[in-house]
């Protein structure tokens, strides 16, 4: 308990994990909160100051699906693994943090969700500018803002961070409403030029200047207090995060929180995934696609030119090679985020194995693009360039088919090291050598019923009936190992140095395995920034493809951007809503500046709502880069969408504002 005490006053504010043999047990108040959280059984063990010690714990193999639920929840929890040598330790077994899982801080597939990002957020508020830092962890991303302090309720609608990081002393009643898992930090750890200090350091540069991150000092504090928090709950370097993206306001399309909402992007307005136009839009072939389209559709981009890029690219895919594009992606994993646990060290066996798998099918995802024409395709095959040093490292060292973990050995291939075959063919070439060994002792002795045989509490011996152990007649190097009612059990040097040999060997085997698997990970760090590239590449390429079977499937123009200001939608649909109800009457809209302003009249659910969203989504998805629903659609400059439509339309399910 003083072990368990001294880890736990480094960690006052989350649950302790502590490791106990198969279990991770939870303690006093930890103990309360964790039965009453996750429903188990809280029970008591020993006493403290005279009372007794609450208890509660969950085994070690099923720990993922607890800290899942915990998680979810917005709690947070601190792993502490037995560190020690069971064989070399006198009294209690030494223990550390290995692990500090937080909401924001998720590495882990059990506990993410495979199509959305969990963004840690860290914020700071000076003289009304607000500046923003946040981070994936799970694939590396980190970025930094600074805007008007109005529009925090837009950037949290945009981000949707899992976990919020503020000074001590910064009080925002808001925040208490828009953060899920809300955490104050001192505030000297909100500092600008311990942020370029921390930075530069981490980056291997003079200054964040090339980043463009050297005039956002309020950004930069934010920054300081995010990183030196994401790198305590790791307990390392945080290897794949290789760059810091300065992000400005004027980079996409304003949306404020009600827009977002009313649009009914990604949620509709009860809460729901569907119908919306992700879940519309989304058949991606991986779930690094399905992220870039929910990322892209929050952010429509201001850049013109490089929204008409995904256009071209959009064009070329659904043209030709789009089919052939996505049954090649329905084979790669997700190389984003197995290259964040490379980068950590918490890559798992069949990790690697998925990552080895969806590099060897790099080649034929670039033959399925072919010879493209659109800039952004013809980039993309550049990036997704096969990294053959790793691909051959990874298909020597990895077994085929990788046990889950590590522990349970049989991850390293055969024929990637000497050693470790020849510790394996000890305990696969046993029961040979037993045999071998019987067959040469009955020969020498000449009892024909002789064994040789092994069990777990005396380990290998020579057994022989006891009339003819009383004959007196064995060889001088047999010595008695056991005495039973009608048998005697001997052991020979020779057998005695083959059950040392054997007994060791698995236990050799699994820690050789261990250290060829911890050499892997040493070498494919140097590969994480080509990961990152090519797991890029493939999610953008399968967002285009998901853009292109729309287009295809429900009959989407390529829109056309143009100098004049207005907008000229001709047979315009709303895309979700014309998939819910028959017969979607189309719509056309003209604005100019001759005609800036529409009054919409009609009767309840005549589809006046529907028509001005519609208007707001067929801009939205052109500056995203997707086709639009419409017979055309020219579209003038645009800087922002903003609609507050009705009290609680949901347009989806036929309910007017009316009628609920």
């Amino acid at each position: 308990m003083q072990q368990y005490l001294r880890i736990k006053r480094d960690h006052p504010d989350t649950l302790l994990f502590y490791r106990m043999g198969d279990f991770y047990e939870l303690f006093f108040e930890d103990a309360e909160k964790a039965a009453r959280l996750m429903d188990i059984t809280l029970t008591t063990r020993g006493a403290s100051a005279g009372q007794p010690i609450k208890m509660a714990g969950v085994p070690h193999h099923a720990v993922e699906q607890y800290l899942a639920r915990l998680v979810k929840l917005g709690e947070s929890v601190v792993i502490a693994e037995q560190v020690g040598d069971p064989g070399a330790t006198k009294g209690p077994m030494e223990r550390a943090v290995s692990r500090i899982v937080t909401p924001g801080t998720l590495t882990d597939a059990a506990l993410l969700d495979d199509k959305a990002d969990a963004p840690l957020l860290a914020l700071n508020l000076h003289r009304g500018v607000l500046g923003l830092a946040w981070l994936n962890l799970a694939n590396g991303d980190f970025r930094v803002l600074e805007c008007d302090a109005p529009q925090l309720a837009a950037q949290f609608e945009r981000l949707r961070p899992a976990e919020v990081l503020i000074p001590d002393g910064l009080r925002l009643p808001l925040l208490d409403q828009l953060a899920p898992s809300l955490r104050r930090l001192a505030d000297w750890q909100f500092d600008a030029e311990t942020a370029r200090r921390l930075l530069t350091a981490h980056f291997g540069t003079r200054d964040l200047a090339g980043f463009g991150a050297d005039e956002m000092p309020v950004a930069l504090a934010a920054a300081a207090a995010l990183f030196d928090y994401a790198r305590a709950t790791q307990r390392q370097a945080l290897a794949h995060i290789t760059a810091l993206t300065a992000e400005r306001d004027s980079a996409y399309l304003r949306l404020d929180a009600a827009t977002r909402r009313n649009l009914e992007i990604t949620e509709t307005l009860r809460g729901e995934a569907a119908p919306t136009l992700l879940s519309l839009l989304d058949s991606c072939a991986t779930s690094m696609g399905s992220r870039w389209l929910r990322h892209a559709l929050h952010h429509p981009l201001r850049d013109r030119a490089a929204a008409a890029h995904r256009h071209a690219a959009v064009g070329e895919l659904g043209e030709g090679p789009v089919e052939l594009v996505r049954r090649v992606l329905r084979g790669v994993s997700d190389v984003e985020r197995i290259t964040a646990r490379v980068a950590l060290r918490s890559a798992r066996p069949r990790d690697l194995s998925a990552l080895r798998d969806s590099l060897a099918r790099l080649a034929e995802l670039r033959t399925a693009l072919g010879a493209p024409q659109a800039p952004l395709l013809v980039r993309m095959l550049d990036e997704l360039a096969t990294p053959d040093e790793a691909l051959d490292l990874l298909a020597r060292a990895i077994a085929p088919e990788p046990s889950t973990v590590l522990r349970d050995g049989g991850v390293i291939a055969t024929g990637f090291d000497a050693d470790l075959d020849e510790l394996r063919g000890i305990q696969t070439n046993c029961g040979a050598y037993l045999l071998e060994l019987e067959a040469r002792e009955r020969e020498r002795t000449g009892i024909a019923n002789l064994k040789v045989e092994f069990n777990r509490v005396h380990g290998f011996y020579i057994e022989i009936s006891a009339a003819n152990a009383a004959k007196g007649e064995l060889p001088d190097d047999y010595r008695r190992r056991q005495t039973l009612k009608n048998a005697e059990r001997f052991i020979t040097p020779e057998l005695k140095a083959f059950e040392d040999k054997a007994l060791s060997a698995q236990e050799r085997a699994l820690a050789r395995e261990k250290l060829l698997y911890e050499g892997v990970l040493d070498a494919l760090a140097a590969d994480i920034p080509r990961f990152q590239r090519i797991a890029r590449a493939c999610a953008l390429l399968d967002g285009l493809a998901a853009f292109a079977e729309a287009a295809a499937r429900y009959g989407y123009a390529m829109p056309v951007f143009s100098d004049q200001p207005g907008i000229e939608i001709v047979a315009g649909r709303h895309p979700v809503v014309e998939r819910q109800v028959e017969n979607f009457i189309a719509n056309d809209c003209r604005l100019d500046p001759t005609r800036r302003m529409l009054l919409i009249t009609g009767p309840n659910m005549g589809g006046k709502s529907t028509t001005m969203r519609q208007v707001a989504l067929i801009v939205l998805l052109a500056h995203v880069g997707c086709f639009v629903p419409a017979t055309s659609a020219r579209i003038g400059p645009v800087d922002a969408i903003f609609t507050r439509i009705g009290a609680s339309d949901d347009l989806a399910s036929g309910r007017s504002t009316f009628m609920v």
